[in-house]
């Protein structure tokens, strides 16, 4: 009797070798099979994509050359629909005083109201002619200060024919006097591309050291930084005297319209007022403080005189503002008294306080206060403090 092969999972030992050889090799053949499909799947996309590149490509329509007129209408047609969209912005808000190479650190108007004069980081000093406020483009003046001076203030001195400039240099804080920049309206004069520059009057250099000059008020030219505020004559340049707050910082400081009283808001609550006393000459013999105005309860921020001289208008960190009396015989010691007291309207509602004003003018006619914050332009009713209006975002920065 034959004996039976023995088996392997009911397989005979036999054919087992062959089958587990066939089977493996099965295997690597599907594994390679997958890597070449999957290759040639990636190669099929990515042709696909960019023959869909290719196509978006051909469909998009083609910029015209340099040489055509349509960039040119088209882009016409845009800035004007950008003015337009600005002009949006607010209703009473009518051009733009364009040209600026950097930020503007200050600007004035002439005293006629004719002339704006702006000092630019980029070390220029433009002085536009806005005899037609909605014009498309002004008569411009420029003043190219000297290499490495940057200009911080700008005033008008002497009605509208001289410009007194403070500038920042490396050894300090520098004053130039510059005379003849009124601007021509058209007709009048040659072309302003011909029109030589003005020249240097007079200048002083060193005035606050190293700090940098604050503000310029007009008639003569006042300025404050530190504790210090210095006075000089807009003509001759002449050093009339110094004042000093003594308080930690100055805020503002300005002189009132008929030249005789000299005000500073600072770190403190109470607001100093100074005389000048000026010779039988019309030199300044002496200048005198004279009164302080007590009743906010922080420190005030800015102030301003009204056009008669006889009121002072103060806004201050306790959220008020005040007007005050100072047409009072103070050399009998009478104190100046607060005529009306308004709360500032403008409110930061994340912390429920106050904005600050930090800076305000007063219109000619002593009817409209014009107030800053940052970036927003506030009139008031100067009898009531009624908001007459409001300009937010005047300013892409503050």
């Amino acid at each position: 009797m034959p004996t039976p092969s023995p088996t392997i999972l009911g397989l005979s030992t036999a054919a087992s070798i062959p089958l587990l050889s066939a089977i493996v090799g099965g295997v690597l053949a599907l594994l390679l099979f997958a890597d070449y499909f999957r290759r040639k799947r990636a190669e099929v996309a990515t042709i696909a994509h960019s023959r869909d590149v290719k196509v978006a490509d051909h469909n998009a329509p083609k910029r015209p050359p340099s040489s055509s007129r349509k960039p040119h209408t088209r882009s016409h047609h845009s800035h004007a629909a950008d003015k337009d969209l600005s002009k949006r912005h607010h209703s009473l808000d009518v051009n733009t005083l364009k040209g600026h190479g950097d930020a503007v650190t200050s600007l004035c108007f002439s005293p006629d109201g004719r002339n704006i004069a702006t000092t630019c980081a980029d070390g220029v000093v433009r002085i536009f002619l806005v005899d037609d406020v909605s014009s498309k483009g002004f008569k411009l003046l420029r003043i190219n200060l000297s290499a490495g001076a940057h200009p911080t203030a700008v005033v008008f001195s002497e009605g509208a024919s001289s410009l007194v400039v403070a500038a920042q240099v490396l050894t300090g804080s520098s004053l130039y006097m510059y005379d003849n920049v009124i601007v021509k309206p058209a007709g009048e004069g040659k072309q302003q591309s011909k029109i030589p520059p003005p020249e240097i009057n007079w200048e002083h250099h060193k005035v606050h050291d190293m700090r940098s000059v604050l503000t310029l008020v007009g008639v003569p030219a006042t300025y404050g930084n530190g504790t210090d505020i210095k006075l000089w004559h807009g003509k001759t340049g002449k050093d009339l005297g110094t004042v000093d707050t003594n308080q930690l910082k100055n805020n503002m400081a300005t002189i009132s319209p008929n030249g005789r009283f000299l005000a500073a808001a600072a770190f403190t609550a109470d607001v100093k007022v100074w005389e000048i006393i000026y010779s039988k000459d019309g030199s300044v013999k002496e200048i005198l403080k004279v009164m302080q105005l007590k009743g906010h309860k922080s420190a005030v921020t800015c102030l301003c005189f009204t056009p008669n001289s006889e009121q002072i208008i103060t806004a201050s960190k306790d959220g008020t503002i005040r007007i005050w009396n100072i047409n009072v015989r103070y050399h009998l010691d009478e104190d100046p008294k607060t005529l009306k007291v308004f709360k500032i309207p403008l409110r930061d509602n994340a912390r429920d306080s106050p904005l600050l004003y930090d800076r305000m003018s007063i219109s000619p006619d002593g009817k409209i206060l014009a107030l800053t914050s940052g970036s927003t332009l506030q009139w008031l009713c100067a009898e009531t403090g009624e908001v007459l209006d409001t300009a937010d975002r005047s300013h892409e920065g503050s």
